[in-house]
């Protein structure tokens, strides 16, 4: 099952956890599980069908530019990240 790491912001709704093995084939499936086991968090992470703006996932250590659609695999891990911005 992909490792999610739980924001530092969003830890409170997951019972302390820092991080949280759930199943799921897309970034989209693993928030639906991870609100599953903590109701909640999919309204802390998306807007509609999107990740909250100023949001990014990253699977692999690599930042998606799929957002919700980005696959993930078994052994994959996943970081929701605060996106950066900057000129």
């Amino acid at each position: 099952m992909p490792t999610v790491y739980i924001p530092a912001h969003l830890k409170q709704l997951a019972n302390g956890q820092e991080t949280v093995d759930v199943d799921g084939k897309t970034i989209r499936d693993v928030i639906a599980n991870l609100d599953e086991k903590f109701p909640g968090i999919q309204t802390r992470l998306c807007v509609g069908d999107d990740l909250r703006p100023g949001l990014n996932v990253a699977v692999q250590g690599k930042v998606s530019l799929m957002g919700l659609l980005q696959k993930v695999q078994q052994d994959s891990e996943v970081h929701f990240l605060p996106a950066i911005g900057g000129g």
